[in-house]
């Protein structure tokens, strides 16, 4: 036994006594997406009668305390990012959302947040003989958020990849105050998104953009599965990752041997991530793969250090876009369905790399209430969209119908371009609508957009 193990039983408790150290008007700090401390979340919320005002952050959580709680009265529940448990719960008004660049987590704990943690709960991997805990697939901003709560607890949890790192993915067992055993919940799977039709022509055109030696960033969605696919059968030779989320279709790459990392100007030979979401088969891909890098979310999404990528490519989905080239991806109007990640961060790094390039995705349309079809490209966004990408950073543009360049181009350009790539029966419409606004005008009504 060595002089670990015996402060580890000494600091060992049981989920219930961790949630019994929870009292009122307290502010709680969750692990990000798998580092959610499932266990402790069950036994909080089964004191939810006996507590009030308690403060919780987390992000694309998996919790049932909104749930027990729809008037807030014992908790108020706020994310920094919405997935599909959180989403439901902003719906019906039990979430509050945090907006903000994925990279500032860290800055965000050790400057705003220091003095306003009152207990932080992670999942994490089992103790190593240095005494150390792996953040494993979530390593984002937990190393701060143990440096400035004043009560750290980890969830221990041996489905837990243990991520070889860059930097803060490990807790040392002397900065952590409590333990928890966790052998009731593995840590949470995120299926594969359904692929569709649209998908399929849309990575294609994207897959059209990328060159052997090119360093990949694929966000949330089908679209960049899909995208991972074709870069299979199109047998690319030497691609890299350096990404916010590593995902099942980024093990694909790597077993297929299309990503080797050789040629990467920046971490070359590692794949270069801050998180992971997907299957059991991912996380057991990841478990102590030399091939591997994870760090902190605010280096691997600061857009000076993207980039240091030579052919750094970013690819994102988004919800909507405007005629002037404004991107929303996390809203409709008020209700908020995700958040800005680090999609502005990624576009703005691989459009500064050398040779790199950033696309935004949409489809054209999508099934509005009624079962007819609505554009997703429209003259304006609607009151309450947030816009999470200005049309300032926008360059590329790709629907299922192409894909545009909206760099250097004026207003009526945009506008042009832009309803060029929309679904052939909204092309009129917007185009009267661009006129309506001035977007289009008499002189440059009849010009080309290029």
């Amino acid at each position: 036994m060595t002089k670990y193990d015996t402060e580890y039983k000494h600091k060992l408790i049981s989920a219930a006594e961790a949630a019994g150290m929870v009292k009122s008007g307290m502010w709680i700090d969750y692990g990000a997406i798998c580092g959610f401390p499932s266990l402790i979340d069950e036994k909080l919320s089964e004191r939810a009668a006996e507590l009030k005002e308690v403060k919780i952050r987390a992000e694309h959580s998996h919790t049932i305390i909104p749930r027990i709680d729809p008037d807030q009265e014992h908790f108020i529940f706020n994310s920094w990012f919405l997935g599909k448990v959180d989403r439901e719960y902003h719906k019906n008004g039990a979430c509050s959302y945090i907006p903000f660049g994925l990279g500032e987590g860290p800055r965000m704990y050790r400057e705003w947040l220091k003095d306003q943690v009152d207990i932080t709960f992670i999942e994490v991997t089992p103790m190593d003989k240095n005494g150390n805990f792996n953040f494993g697939a979530s390593i984002t901003r937990q190393k701060a958020a143990c440096e400035v709560a004043k009560t750290v607890v980890l969830e221990v949890n041996e489905h837990m990849p243990w991520v070889f790192g860059g930097h803060d993915e490990v807790v040392n067992l002397s900065q952590v105050n409590y333990i928890v055993e966790n052998y009731e919940y593995k840590i949470p799977e995120f299926p594969a998104a359904v692929v569709t039709k649209e998908d399929e022509a849309i990575a294609a055109l994207l897959a059209e953009q990328i060159v052997d030696g090119a360093t990949i960033q694929l966000g949330v969605g089908a679209i960049p599965s899909v995208v991972g696919k074709l870069l299979i059968k199109h047998n690319f030779k030497d691609l890299g990752i350096h990404s916010e989320m590593f995902n099942d279709s980024m093990m694909e790459l790597i077993e297929a041997g299309v990503v080797t990392g050789r040629k990467k100007t920046l971490n070359p030979g590692r794949a270069v991530h801050c998180f992971a979401a997907g299957s059991e088969k991912l996380y057991k891909f990841m478990d102590k793969n030399k091939a591997l890098a994870g760090f902190p979310v605010d280096y691997t999404n600061d857009p000076y250090t993207i980039a240091k990528n030579e052919k750094q490519i970013a690819i994102n989905s988004t919800l909507r876009i405007d005629l002037r080239g404004q991107v929303c991806s996390e809203s409709v109007g008020t209700r908020q369905i995700s958040g800005t990640g680090g999609q502005l961060e990624f576009t703005r790094g691989a459009y500064m790399a050398p040779g790199g390039k950033a696309f935004i995705c949409l489809h054209s349309t999508r099934e509005g209430k009624d079962g007819q079809p609505i554009s997703n490209i429209v003259p304006t966004l609607e009151l309450g969209d947030m816009v999470t990408v200005p049309a300032s950073d926008v360059s590329y543009v790709v629907t299922e119908y192409g894909m545009v360049n909206l760099k250097a181009r004026s207003v009526w350009q945009r506008a042009k371009a832009l309803i060029s790539i929309a679904h052939p029966s909204f092309r009129d419409e917007l185009t009267t609508a661009a006129c309506k606004a001035g977007f289009i005008t008499k002189g440059t009504m009849g010009l080309g957009w290029e």
